[in-house]
């Protein structure tokens, strides 16, 4: 029996560089010592207070249906959130609650592309973003941002990439796996572009709390009519597991949003919407715990790989990752992340996952213990002087 061409749109060309993850994960589920250095999940505790007003809500029988678009009480408070982190103003009616950022994605491209269509995409990108912008049966159009450039915006190839087809571009800010934030002037020549070609612009912002002073560059203010803005408490709160992200829109697409939730999602309980609420009346407290967290756990991993033979690298300007450049290793990304998998049992990603450009990097992450960092640097310099002599 055939299946639908959506499954061959949704496969996803970078699936396989998280055989190597899963791997580890199993192995740590065993009681093994494996380092797992392929996810970006903070080891830090959702704050206390967080879980209490869920526990508080569920013990108080918050467990019926909600609506598709969230409570007013949390659209609201995202609405603040987002005014005080872009300078735009906005209503809770222009929220739409969703089960995180990727379900946010993957929404707004069945609201906003179609067959004909193209989306334009900053390449490197996070590895479900080809499947989820391609769903709606748009051609995804990637923009290489070089490495010899320090994957900067890279604004002539933006221009040559627009056309007549360009309905969406999709950018990421801080990006995710190069760690890099887009400028005021990056932005000036996008939000150009959009306003000349007619296109609508989706910022994906979950690094933003996280980055210096908690926000990054946009033109959510200047360009609110064509700016789609998907946030999310899971990196900033350390809140991966509660799935609570969202979009803020103009009114016209949220109304999309919440017709096409009742099909897909019908509402996120309403104890965690609760705690959603108190996690963002502590967003000041939250986000700069987690810029902390980030800020010591970069520097610490960087301190250990700063002298490696024939890898370099440069700390990211927000995130929770550091790219290694093991062009001179001798080895491919993907033979790089294979092999030390089998001789140190240490897991990361293969930069061919996110894209052409990073083809030849592999991606660490910091978020986890300082322990499992010295440890998993410590193999890692085991593995490359291995390779040194061999």
């Amino acid at each position: 029996m055939k299946l639908s061409a959506l499954v061959d749109r949704i496969s996803g060309e970078g699936a396989d560089a998280w055989l190597t993850h899963y791997a580890a994960q199993a192995a740590v589920a065993r009681g093994e010592s494996a380092v797992v250095l392929s996810v970006g999940d903070p080891d830090l505790d959702t704050p206390v207070a967080v879980v209490d007003r869920a526990i508080e809500a569920l013990r108080g029988g918050d467990t019926h249906y909600t609506s598709a678009g969230g409570r007013d009480t949390l659209r609201a408070a995202i609405a603040d959130l987002h005014t005080r982190r872009t300078g735009q103003h906005v209503e809770a009616n222009q929220v739409a609650v969703l089960s995180g950022a990727q379900n946010a994605l993957f929404v707004a491209s069945l609201c906003l592309g179609g067959a004909g269509d193209e989306v334009i995409a900053l390449d490197p990108m996070y590895t479900t973003y080809p499947a989820t912008m391609e769903v709606c049966g748009a051609k995804l159009v990637r923009v290489q941002q070089r490495a010899d450039q320090d994957f900067r915006f890279n604004a002539q190839a933006f221009r040559e990439a627009v056309s007549p087809r360009t309905r969406v571009a999709l950018i990421t800010t801080p990006n995710n796996p190069t760690g890099v934030t887009l400028t005021a002037d990056d932005w000036a020549v996008i939000g150009e572009l959009a306003e000349k070609h007619d296109f609508w612009i989706v910022a994906d912002e979950v690094y933003a709390g996280i980055a210096q002073h908690g926000h990054v560059p946009g033109v959510a203010a200047t360009l609110s009519h064509r700016v789609i803005t998907v946030g999310s408490l899971s990196k900033s709160h350390a809140m991966t597991g509660w799935r609570v992200g969202w979009l803020v829109a103009p009114r016209e697409v949220i109304v999309a949003v919440e017709a096409l939730t009742l099909c897909m999602l019908f509402g996120l309980p309403g104890f965690i919407q609760e705690a959603a609420v108190k996690a963002i009346g502590m967003s000041d407290m939250a986000e700069n715990t987690m810029r902390q967290y980030c800020t010591q756990r970069a520097q610490l991993m960087a301190s250990l790989l700063s002298d490696l033979p024939n890898i370099q690298f440069k700390l990211p300007d927000a995130g929770m990752f550091l790219l290694l450049d093991v062009r001179q290793t001798g080895l491919s990304s993907g033979d790089f992340m294979r092999g030390l998998y089998a001789q140190e049992k240490v897991s990361v990603v293969d930069g061919a996952a996110f894209g052409r450009a990073t083809e030849g990097f592999v991606r660490l992450s910091f978020a986890t213990t300082p322990e499992l960092i010295r440890e998993g640097c410590l193999r890692i310099r085991r593995f490359c002087a291995g390779l040194s002599h061999s």
